[in-house]
């Protein structure tokens, strides 16, 4: 990371969080990590001071001077109009990448995949996680996904270089394309765009659905996964189960200045302050911080003294089983043999590589030509979504067609819930509450004008139809930017 001014910001957290925390430093500490480490309060307790999103001023403005945060998990209260702390930092600081290493641990912890060792790169800022619903109607409710065409370019770039930067050989695309055409269509067509800059990486493409069974069936055939917010959250969630634990796995979420580090696993209040937590998620975390920073030769260091640690069979309790383990230890005592074992490295287990400088340089990508960038849109036409409590749908379609016969703007067809109702009313089962109609111009392949619209929802309104919201209907240098 370039400008790195050797301070970090480390929020202990909640739950479990300070104990395992206190573990990382300790780590760092013996370790003789050579970095400054200012403490900041996030989470429940300023929650409760009434900061909404669990960070007061004086935390950002360290996190923000620093750049890098080590956060220990927190607690977000339930109900009362919290915001995740989650989202909103990488939100706030532009933490565009997550990305969860997963790997297997057997035989010293179980895991039915001896070989897998996958990474998740996850899109962090859009898709539904934008969380932008609304309640349209009595029974009808809405959650925008939302997909860019320069946020979906950034991602699988981000993939493709840390392939290159972690000696990987392959990069796959999760996507549901088959359905969703426009947006994860977007997505892919990014990724397969920036896949043209790096040759050397082998590359390719997989439905969610299927993409997902096989991560848990036969995850060694994956390398590196590239995906978008919901799909990489639920894909990085059953790559750790099947690798043996949710606790054993790090995160990182980077951005363009920023970059956050932690445990996978949640602030688990329900043993917090027993001594039974396992600190190793958030020391893998750690380590992810040592190499972005590029202190290559401590991360190598600490790595290896975790897995030496666990391949000698020294396991917290979530881990211990008779077959496999040697001693069942705390939190505490799993710190102190990480700490005595800081210079051996694992014989069975892989040995970190001491990474070198070229592990920070990232290839330049112009994708300033890329087809995906149109050069004309054209207005032709509006979905209006009407609150819809006729009886008979083909009444309803023939009183709307004759309202609005006389406008540039001519009603084409009505749907429900994505499904074609009328003129073809052949569907089974009862329309929702609220009715998809659109409009298309009736002058030929001429554009419509925003006052043809307006003119369509005033005389809409005159007549008493309720509408909801609208979408506009645009052509892309002549192609549909709109599902049919």
């Amino acid at each position: 990371m370039k400008d790195f001014n050797n301070r970090i910001a480390v929020a202990y957290g909640d739950g479990i969080g300070p104990e395992i925390m206190e573990a990382v430093i300790r780590i760092f500490q013996n370790a003789e990590v050579n970095l400054i480490i200012d403490t900041i309060s996030a989470g429940e307790e300023q929650y409760r001071r009434n900061y909404e999103t669990g960070i007061p001023p004086s935390a950002w403005d360290t996190i923000k001077n620093n750049r890098i945060l080590l956060k220990a998990p927190i607690t977000t209260p339930q109900g009362k109009g919290y915001k995740s702390l989650n989202v909103t930092l990488r939100k706030t600081l532009g933490l565009y990448a997550n990305i969860r290493p997963v790997q297997s641990y057997d035989p010293f912890i179980k895991c039915n995949f001896p070989n897998m060792n996958l990474v998740v790169v996850r899109e962090n800022e859009e898709d539904l996680y934008a969380g932008i619903e609304y309640r349209l109607t009595d029974e009808v409710y809405e959650s925008l996904k939302l997909i860019t065409r320069s946020g979906s370019e950034k991602i699988a770039k981000f993939a493709f270089d840390y392939a290159i930067k972690n000696n990987r050989k392959k990069v796959t695309c999760f996507i549901k394309d088959n359905i969703m055409k426009l947006s994860d269509g977007a997505f892919y067509k990014a990724f397969a765009e920036v896949s043209k800059s790096y040759p050397e990486i082998e590359n390719d493409q997989m439905i969610i659905d299927i993409a997902t069974a096989k991560v848990a069936a036969n995850p060694e055939m994956f390398d590196i996964i590239v995906t978008e917010n919901l799909y990489g959250d639920i894909i990085s969630d059953v790559a750790a189960e099947v690798a043996g634990s949710v606790g054993l796995c790090g995160s990182a979420n980077i951005g363009e200045n920023y970059a956050m580090f932690e445990a996978v696993h949640g602030s688990a209040p329900d043993i917090a302050g027993q001594n039974i937590a396992n600190p190793t998620g958030l020391i893998n975390a750690s380590v992810m911080l040592l190499n972005h920073v590029c202190l290559f030769e401590k991360a190598a260091l600490i790595q290896n003294a975790v897995n030496y640690t666990i391949e000698q069979g020294v396991h917290t309790a979530d881990l211990y089983d008779e077959k496999n383990s040697s001693k069942k230890v705390g939190t505490k005592e799993f710190t102190d043999e990480v700490i005595k074992n800081l210079g051996q490295k694992p014989s069975k287990l892989p040995a970190a590589k001491i990474k070198t400088e070229d592990s920070c340089e990232v290839r330049t990508v112009d994708l300033t030509s890329s087809p995906m960038i149109s050069k004309e849109r054209k207005l032709v036409g509006v979905d209006v979504f009407i609150d819809y409590s006729a009886t008979d749908l083909g009444e309803f379609g023939k009183s709307l067609t004759k309202e609005t016969s006389k406008l540039k703007l001519n009603l084409q067809m009505i749907s429900s819930k994505g499904l074609k109702i009328w003129p073809d009313v052949n569907a089974e089962g009862k329309p929702s509450d609220m009715v998809r109609c659109r409009f298309i111009s009736n002058a030929g392949n001429k554009e419509a004008s925003h006052k043809d619209i307006l003119e369509l929802l005033t005389l809409l309104n005159k007549k008493n139809f309720t509408f909801i919201k609208t979408e506009n209907l645009y052509l892309y240098d002549e192609t549909l930017g709109f599902s049919v």
